[in-house]
């Protein structure tokens, strides 16, 4: 069986081009290598083509014959070294981009987000299995998923990286340097890991996509220096670099402040990809005419948190008007309406951005952000209150601030344990997986007339559905409201615009 899958994990890279038929006895006696075989008989029988399939056979193999531990995450770190046997050199890799490139943007982020996949660094068989559905909302349809492509640390990880000597490279997750690296226990493999260099605002940085896909081609772009993120006049520049780049995409970033950063605040990255979502789609509600922007177009967009968006065929103009819009947001202050752009000297304003061409227009969205926390909000004012940590606490980024919730993997246990509660009449509080959801229940219960077997997976993803626009609203610093939507004004005319 070995002999038959390092044969077939072979003909895999013939198949979708990772290598060529004459690399086929090297890639072999790499692969023999790698599983410590003295000898290799040529296996009969037709080809197994579904990777998960024949990686499973060489990984149970190698932990029958204890060259790894039984484990996830060492399972992990060899079949990516057994996939790095056949991933191309980065020069290969960037020649077939740059190529591509040339020809069509689309060609080549297509031929990039496939050779991704292909080298198993997006392990394909692992993100079919996370679960995703949309909720309508009065915002518009938002997207909804549970997170199980993620694999959790074993026991035998955990305390095996207690013991691992503490190491500084690579600095983090984002460096340059994990393309190509072997990996520990406490930082993944990237073998099977290859980057696309480009030059932003005159820089190194580079472009990967991310191994979770948590929506279509989501990409990551990074400096090329271990620099903190930082949201500034230069950010809204990169990010437009990036786009002129790769203009079918759209480009994001998280915001700079803890608690509404929501990502790797130490290296200054993006993230992009080419995928339509809710907030994109929603419309502007009320128009603005700025002082000094009058040919930039300026308007309020109808969604949960406090967004400007701004327009024009100039990105060079969005940039300016950007620049102002935030340095104006970083010193704002209005008690009236809970705004603090600092406490006891820590600053609390900031901007989450999104970049994107619609059209021969350049658009830009600023949502706005603050970070302040309460003894009654100790997580945050403007972060899930406390009454919805049962579905999400976790910070609110990038990904959620435009309509993606990423919720944790425990949600898929706990709303199956649920389902089958209320079916029984169980007692919600009785069991630890329902009581922290139990209240949240009984409510929604009380809207449907008719609950069976049949449709109560549909009620409580619909629910799961409109909680998640409940925590946006929690994360706008504007509220909803007649009230809140006045104090959103007052700054817009703080900005020398006129409503």
């Amino acid at each position: 069986m070995v002999y038959k899958a390092i044969r077939d994990l072979a003909l895999y890279g013939v198949r979708t081009g990772l290598i060529t038929e004459a690399d086929v006895p090297y890639v072999i006696n790499r692969l023999i290598d790698e599983m410590k075989l003295d000898a290799y008989e040529e296996p009969t029988g037709e080809a197994e083509t579904d990777l998960e399939t024949i990686l499973a056979v060489l990984l149970e193999d190698a932990c029958k014959r204890e060259l790894i531990p039984d484990s996830i995450v060492y399972k992990d770190l060899f079949d990516t070294k057994l996939m790095g046997v056949m991933t191309p050199f980065p020069r290969e890799v960037i020649g077939k981009f740059r190529e591509l490139h040339g020809e069509d943007p689309e060609k080549a982020t297509d031929w990039y987000y496939d050779f991704s996949c292909n080298t198993d660094y997006i392990r394909r068989y692992r993100i079919k299995k996370d679960m995703r559905w949309k909720t309508m909302t009065e915002y518009g349809e938002i997207d909804i998923t549970i997170n199980l492509s993620k694999p959790e640390k074993d026991p035998k990880a955990i305390a095996a990286a207690k013991l691992a000597p503490q190491s500084g490279y690579p600095k983090c997750m984002l460096c340059r340097e994990n393309e190509g690296y072997v990996g520990r226990v406490n930082h993944p493999a990237r073998e099977n890991h290859r980057i696309i260099p480009l030059r932003i605002a005159g820089n190194d940085w580079f472009f990967q996509y991310s191994p979770y896909v948590y929506y279509n081609e989501h990409c990551i772009v990074f400096n090329g220096q271990h620099v903190p993120m930082k949201i500034d006049r230069n950010a809204f520049a990169k990010m437009f670099d990036f786009i002129n780049f790769l203009p079918h995409y759209f480009v994001g970033s998280n915001a700079d402040l803890p608690i509404v950063g929501g990502s790797i605040l130490s290296h200054d990255h993006f993230q992009g990809g080419r995928y339509t979502f809710a907030m994109e789609r929603a419309e502007v509600e009320r128009k603005a005419v700025c002082k000094g922007f009058e040919d930039v177009e300026m308007g309020v967009v109808k969604w949960p948190m406090s967004v400007i968006r701004i327009s024009h065929k100039d990105h060079h103009r969005l940039i300016d008007c950007a620049d102002m819009i935030l340095k104006n947001w970083r010193g704002y202050t209005d008690e009236d309406a809970f705004i603090f752009a600092e406490t006891d000297g820590e600053p609390h304003n900031t901007i989450t951005p999104i970049a994107r061409k619609r059209g021969d227009k350049y658009e830009l969205d600023l949502v706005l952000r603050n970070n302040i926390t309460t003894e009654e909000h100790p997580l945050g004012v403007y972060h899930p209150h406390s009454h919805l940590h049962h579905i999400k606490k976790e910070n609110i980024g990038l990904i959620e601030v435009m309509g993606l919730a990423v919720l944790p993997a425990r949600l898929k246990e706990e709303m199956q344990c649920l389902k089958e509660a209320i079916l029984s009449g169980a007692d919600l509080e009785a069991d630890e997986k329902t009581s922290s959801h139990a209240q949240w229940a009984r409510e929604f219960l009380k809207k449907y007339d008719t609950v069976t077997a049949e449709n109560l997976d549909s009620i409580i993803q619909e629910e799961i559905g409109l909680v998640f626009a409940q925590v946006l609203e929690d994360a706008g610093v504007y509220k909803r409201t007649a009230e809140g939507q006045v104090a959103f004004d007052r700054f817009l005319r703080h900005c020398g615009a006129e409503i």
